[in-house]
């Protein structure tokens, strides 16, 4: 997911640096790993849940921590992107999975990182964090922010879900929250066969796992999707409500064919573009510096 940085600070501060220490990993599947953050300035992070985005700052390899020249809202910006390039922190948009507080009053923020080698800055650290290795995130301070992207209207009576494995931590987290015997019908797609997690959920819901299990080129991945879909029936509903997200391009088809072939108000559909196919998350940032971001609601990072 794209994050970009506002050049005013506003009025209110909704999100705020936080320092994030790794607390324990898990391996979850083939290619997901779980991290479990902790630290004193998460009793400040107001996750509202659901697919609640933060921008995590991610040291470069010959770092242990890492280091910004400031944190301040006015200032960090422009003092980030003047670094050089061997020392510059990553910066990547995760979802949290969950924010807790545990019994002995500590709190933690999970997150969950998908593993595809070293080629990916994001992948390459989690694979190789450990207790006591710090970080910083851009995080919310107040529940009610716009990086919460999820926002069903209160009359919504069937929910329609689709997300890959960069979004599929956001739709679990959804999942967890949502009400009993809410209906949903939803498609998730991995790159594994072991990567279809057991997903938690009071709701009524019907899940259709979409394996990958090796390459396939865009328009074969669209497809997929596309013939999964279309073979698929839908709970009756009056005011369905549909939650996208995941690679651009396979987005935007999905997006026609609810609209289109299902005959869904485009209105009741909320689509993100965490990612696209051939394209670096640093092309994706400098589309967004440009005001050409390739997600639909790009968040204020300050």
């Amino acid at each position: 997911m794209t994050v970009t940085a506002s050049d005013t600070a506003p009025a209110i501060a909704h999100f705020r640096f936080f320092e994030l220490e790794v607390l324990r990993t898990r391996r979850l599947g083939h290619s997901f790993l779980r991290v479990t953050f902790g630290g004193g300035s998460l009793a400040d992070f107001r996750s509202g849940g659901c697919d609640q985005s933060l921008s995590l700052f991610l040291p470069p390899a010959h770092e242990e921590h890492t280091v910004l020249p400031s944190t301040d809202e006015d200032t960090w910006f422009g003092a980030w992107r003047a670094m050089p390039d061997a020392d510059r922190p990553v910066m990547r948009s995760y979802t949290v999975r969950e924010q807790r507080r545990t019994p002995e009053g500590a709190d933690e923020v999970d997150i969950d990182f998908v593993l595809h080698g070293d080629a990916s800055p994001a992948s390459r650290w989690a694979s190789g964090a450990v207790a006591g290795r710090r970080i910083l995130a851009i995080g919310p301070a107040v529940a009610e922010n716009k990086s919460v992207r999820f926002q069903p209207p209160a009359a919504t009576d069937a929910l329609l879900m689709y997300a890959d494995e960069t979004a599929l931590p956001a739709a679990a987290a959804i999942l967890d929250r949502l009400a009993s015997g809410t209906r949903v019908r939803a498609w998730f797609e991995v790159p594994h066969e072991d990567d279809r997690l057991a997903l938690p959920t009071l709701a009524d819901a019907e899940i259709t796992w979409i394996v990958r299990e090796g390459g396939a080129g865009r328009e074969e991945r669209v497809q997929r999707v596309l013939d999964a879909m279309r073979v698929a029936e839908l709970p009756e509903a009056e005011a369905p409500y549909v939650w996208l997200a995941g690679e651009a391009g396979t987005i935007r088809a999905v997006r026609r064919h609810i609209v289109q072939e299902r005959s869904i108000d485009r209105r009741a559909v909320r689509f993100t573009g965490y990612w696209r196919l051939g394209a670096s998350e640093e092309e994706l940032l400098a589309e967004a510096y440009a005001g050409k971001s390739a997600s639909e609601d790009p968040a204020s990072a300050l």
